[in-house]
């Protein structure tokens, strides 16, 4: 009798790709394997719905599989069983199945994709990887792209991908004779129009998180067990794609910076959970988005930026990501080692932005870029926490935050700790962007138009404090000219009150 050739099919928790062209026969020496382990619930600390929503969706697309007759063995958290680390497993499934070869898809994130190569360095049976068929770009595209290039300029990029991939482009050209848009797309939001409702499906997973709670996974944030609102599988994320381009990308635009404490969502899609889980696919969202705009039912300047943080930002920052890893997560231009305040993980500051800033991405697993750059990193960069610590509580906060694209973000973009690779200049301000860009400042305990004193905005001082303090490494960078020129017109005794007031506020955070 002829030896079954079985092989194992590793599926991790953000390859959720229903369309995996894995799946287009169904062949019974294949064995798809999904597991719930410690090794990935435990390596940072994570937000419950994170937790929650990953295996919920794993557990779906499982049930999909074996609907269509594919053969799937799935590890659950509380399994006897279960080793909870991936090489273990895999190891435990090859000597259960017999197995002669693993295959797995490419993972997404360095540390994982070093385990599971010097894992099957070791292994007797032949491991292969194969594309997880989800991104424009390979791994190493980017860094082609900009090859002899000193700065890797996102502007760029991003028309280097409009051109190659024919998007929001006629006759050679950017549709209406410009690449970006983006000086239209920064308008505060008033109250009108009025935020869409939530469309998204709302699911009870009472039993499986009472199952990972029992199991003694640590979280933290609102688990909303009784009515989860992420997408579960491809057909409720389509839904939700759907319902953005009708409802909300025709205002997207006007307001993708604005920040309110009576509408947390605005215009935003919540659309980067299912595309980071890969539940959906980048290209079908941007062809979306750009058939809205021809067919008259979204304005370009917010079609453009829509598709700029996918098409541009999203593969961007996948470039540089692999093209700087594993030193870049250590990178720290300016030094700083300040802990995190204990707020971080309450939302209870007397700072109106930051608290709801915070608060919201507590409750909801989700902030918005700006919330995310403009209050909470801006905060971070200011008072010198170090990027790491930033890094880490981001990556556990936000559903949607998974290395490749949170710590490029995290240390280039909002802490600015790799020098200038990724950002032309530091993401700082004062109380008078949040101000222009939110209702934060209305009803705080602070006055944001007071520099010095018990009420005065932390920001003030403290934007003054990060300029003065770094002037030899900052004075000469173009973007910045401007705040020093004002610092220069500021007389010797307003500077020493502003660094007297930041230092006030420094050796006091957790009071704030």
């Amino acid at each position: 009798m002829a030896m079954t050739m079985t092989t194992l099919r590793l599926l991790l928790g953000d390859q959720l790709n229903i369309q995996h062209s894995w799946f287009n026969d169904v062949d019974d020496t294949k064995i798809y394997v999904l597991m719930e382990v410690r090794q990935e619930t435990d390596y940072v600390l994570h937000h419950a719905q994170k937790i929650l929503a990953i295996f919920a969706a794993m557990r779906d697309l499982a049930t999909q599989l074996i609907g269509r007759g594919h053969r799937v063995h799935y590890l659950r958290i509380d399994d006897a069983n279960n080793h909870h680390t991936i090489p273990a497993n895999i190891d435990a499934l090859v000597k259960r199945y017999q197995a002669l070869a693993v295959e797995y898809q490419m993972p997404d994130e360095w540390r994982l994709d070093q385990q599971l190569y010097l894992h099957s360095r070791t292994s007797t049976i032949p491991w292969r990887m194969v594309e997880s068929e989800h991104f424009y770009n390979g791994r190493n595209q980017a860094a082609d792209i900009f090859m002899g290039r000193k700065q890797w300029l996102m502007e760029y990029f991003y028309r280097q991908m409009r051109v190659m991939y024919q998007v929001l482009m006629d006759d050679g050209k950017p549709i209406g004779g410009q690449w970006n848009y983006d000086h239209d797309n920064r308008k505060a939001w008033r109250g009108t129009p009025a935020e869409p409702i939530d469309r998204r499906v709302k699911h009870d997973h009472t039993r499986l998180w009472q199952s990972i709670v029992d199991a003694g996974v640590a979280s933290f944030g609102a688990p909303q067990e009784q009515q989860l609102p992420w997408a579960l599988n491809r057909q409720e994320a389509l839904q939700q794609l759907a319902a953005f381009i009708e409802h909300a990308l025709p205002h997207f635009g006007d307001f993708q910076d604005a920040m309110s404490t009576k509408a947390w969502r605005l215009f935003h899609s919540l659309l980067s959970f299912a595309l980071n889980v890969k539940m959906l696919n980048p290209r079908e969202v941007v062809a979306s988005a750009e058939a809205a705009y021809r067919a008259g039912l979204a304005p370009l300047a917010a079609t453009e930026g829509f598709i700029r943080q996918i098409l541009g930002w999203r593969e961007y920052i996948r470039g540089m990501y692999w093209a700087n890893m594993p030193d870049y997560a250590e990178k720290n231009f300016f030094n700083h080692h300040r802990e995190l305040p204990a707020w971080f993980w309450t939302g209870n500051t007397k700072m109106n932005c930051l608290s709801h800033a915070i608060t919201q991405s507590l409750e909801q697993a989700h902030a918005h870029h700006i919330q995310r750059l403009m209050v909470i990193g801006n905060f971070a960069l200011l008072t010198g926490l170090a990027p790491s610590a930033v890094h880490r509580w981001y990556l556990g906060v936000y559903i949607d935050a998974f290395e490749w694209v949170e710590l490029p973000n995290t240390i280039g973009m909002s802490q600015f700790a790799d020098g200038g690779l990724l950002a032309t200049k530091p993401y700082v301000s004062s109380a008078a962007y949040i101000d222009k860009m939110s209702d934060y400042c209305k009803g705080c305990h602070y006055d944001k138009k007071i520099r010095i004193g018990e009420k005065a905005c932390p920001f003030n001082a403290l934007y003054w404090d990060f300029f003065e303090r770094n002037k030899k490494i900052l004075a000469k960078n173009p973007r910045i000219g401007m705040a020093y020129r004002q610092l220069e017109k500021m007389d010797h005794n307003s500077i020493a009150e502003f660094q007297q007031q930041a230092q006030r506020i420094l050796d006091n955070l957790d009071a704030l």
